[in-house]
């Protein structure tokens, strides 16, 4: 899933990109945004002003319910602000990141803590505990995989752990974790649609992979031990939408697409809408457990390609592997050579469970997510859209 990339300075853009969305950039708080600095380098806060605010917080207990989120400068983390600014249920949102997420209002309290950091999990219960969090819902993963798999380890599987540390020195009633179907791996022995029971057999030796999973298990074991606090994982398929960006919608941006001579899996999404939808809705609802959150239908990928005005770019399965291996290391590719098994093994998965246990009912359909992102695309693609999607 890695053609030559157009502009060779791609990757490094994509870095800068996905270090603001996870929350780890170095980017100074918002004036006035009421964060508390924490990690390397910063400032340290004369001890008032770091207890007072909190101390004010915890002095009267909150009219509604309390959300905090990792990761709220993402594209899922703006949008849930969002809306949950408007749910007049929620007293506050809570945004644990570096960057300040631009959909904030009167509700939002900002608190910049780098989960990589090792004093970050001290930070989270101070947190958590002060300004009285029920609901924590943990979106600090990357969307698209990056040549540095050192810094995404510490960020998604080490700081999965901080984060969790911290959160057991809280009483929260309901941890949510933000994961991803492309996890059941790509095999040629799987079936057409995976359940929640399937494992998960992505490339272990993959770090997109390996992080993901590792959090899922650290969000199960907390789970097991953790009386009275409900843990939902959302297993999302590829997102997909107008103003979405990852791996994905750069693959389909392209104007020469790779695709595996000889192979033509089937594909699935999940409109943009939809997911967020579904956050909002496990949020508002108890429902523990791993759920599949995915669009109805699927496509194989000649087509998608096709609907996507793409030129397709066959490719020998002996001759890919090496050719996206040595441009992934030049910092030229969309993604490792890992990803190439999406390209000729089907990966499904059954969002059946989501359906009867959560209530969830996508809006849009696999065909009808690609259809609105190429809508936007080609707008874009004859500089008529000019806005960067998030």
């Amino acid at each position: 899933m890695a053609p030559p990339s157009e502009h060779p300075d791609a990757p490094a853009n994509d870095l800068a990109e996905q270090s603001s969305s996870a929350g780890v950039d170095r980017a100074a708080p918002a004036p006035g945004a009421g964060a508390a600095a924490s990690g390397p380098g910063a400032p340290a806060a004369p001890a008032s002003a770091e207890a007072s605010p909190l101390s004010r917080q915890a002095s009267s207990r909150p009219r509604g319910r309390v959300v905090a989120l990792t990761g709220a400068a993402s594209f899922l983390g703006r949008n849930l602000i969002g809306i949950l600014e408007e749910d007049p249920g929620i007293a506050r949102v809570v945004a644990i990141d570096i960057k300040p997420p631009d959909t904030g209002g009167s509700k939002l309290r900002l608190h910049t803590i780098d989960l990589t950091a090792p004093a970050s999990e001290e930070r989270v219960a101070e947190v958590l505990a002060a300004e009285q969090v029920d609901t924590l819902v943990h979106l600090c993963f990357l969307s698209s995989p990056t040549p540095a798999t050192a810094w995404a380890h510490e960020l998604e599987s080490v700081g999965t752990m901080h984060l969790l540390h911290g959160a057991r020195q809280a009483s929260l009633r309901k941890l949510i974790l933000w994961s991803q179907t492309i996890l059941y791996g790509a095999h040629p022995t799987n079936p057409n649609f995976l359940t929640e029971k399937h494992p998960l057999r992505a490339d272990p030796d993959e770090r997109f992979f390996a992080d993901k999973m590792a959090a899922e298990r650290e969000f199960n074991a907390f789970g097991a031990k953790a009386k009275g606090t409900t843990v939902t994982i959302l297993r999302t398929a590829p997102i997909l939408g107008p103003t979405v960006q990852n791996y994905l919608t750069r693959y389909l941006a392209r104007r020469l697409v790779m695709t595996m001579l000889g192979f033509d899996p089937l594909w699935q999404f999940i409109h943009e809408v939809d997911a967020i939808a579904a956050f909002k809705l496990a949020i508002d609802g108890d429902f523990p457990g791993t759920f599949n959150i995915v669009g109805d239908g699927v496509l194989p990928v000649s087509t998608i390609v096709r609907l996507a005005g793409r030129t397709p770019f066959p490719v020998l399965h002996s001759a890919a592997g090496p050719l996206v291996a040595a441009l992934w290391a030049a910092h030229a590719a969309i993604a490792p050579p890992s990803f190439l098994r999406y390209l000729r093994y089907v990966c499904v998965a059954d969002g059946e469970k989501a359906a009867r246990v959560m209530g969830f009912r996508p809006v849009y359909t696999t065909r009808e997510a690609l259809l609105d992102y190429i809508s936007a695309q080609r707008l874009r693609d004859v500089r008529l859209l000019q806005e960067t999607p998030a």
